[in-house]
């Protein structure tokens, strides 16, 4: 590759960082504003303020915390050169982030079975506001579901190596964002009750 060629990739790599950053910016703000809506909302006299979280939920926390060690070491195993490591590591990713989805809708049963209702007339502030905080996170993790995929086809497709990771670095950044953004909400949940 000559240096035309090479400055150019450089600033196509510079530019998708910065829009994944953007989107990124955008994404905290949402989540921001909800979490600040929920706070204000705690004040409201139907609050429910005993309402405790569902064993699931703190599952699937401890679950898509090593979801973002193994996207860690697969990183790793590609500059190592270990593709056989890298692809195991790829698809345990993936699979915790099944994993971490399936507790997520299993956390919803346990608070429809213990009697609380995210919509309609038996639903409360309280336990809508979860719904909407858990679906919305849910959402953004498909996509990151989707781009873990692309990222483990370029992975078979031989696209990474060392110093062509422009991919599954822009992936890990994402998938690691959504883990942060996961902890952050279960935090949250967890101590503004």
């Amino acid at each position: 590759m000559d240096i035309t060629q090479e400055t150019q990739s450089f600033k196509i790599g510079r530019a998708k960082k910065m829009m994944l950053w953007f989107g990124i910016a955008s994404m905290v703000m949402m989540f921001a504003g909800i979490t600040s809506a929920y706070v204000v909302s705690k004040n409201r006299p139907d609050w429910i303020s005993d309402f405790e979280l569902p064993e699931t939920l703190y599952w699937s926390t401890l679950v898509i915390i090593v979801s973002s060690i193994t996207f860690i070491l697969a990183k790793r195993a590609i500059l190592n050169g270990s593709r056989s490591q890298a692809t195991a590591f790829l698809l345990s990713t993936l699979a915790l982030g099944i994993v971490f989805v399936d507790l997520q809708f299993r956390s919803f049963s346990e608070i429809i079975a213990s009697g609380y209702y995210f919509t309609g007339s038996e639903s409360t502030i309280t336990t809508s506001f979860i719904y909407v905080v858990v679906l919305l996170h849910l959402a953004h993790l498909t996509a990151g579901l989707i781009v873990l995929l692309v990222v483990i086809y370029n992975h078979f497709k031989q696209r990474y190596k060392k110093g062509q990771m422009l991919g599954i670095e822009l992936g890990a950044t994402f998938w690691h964002f959504l883990d942060a953004l996961w902890v952050y909400l279960f935090v949250f949940l967890y101590f503004f009750r």
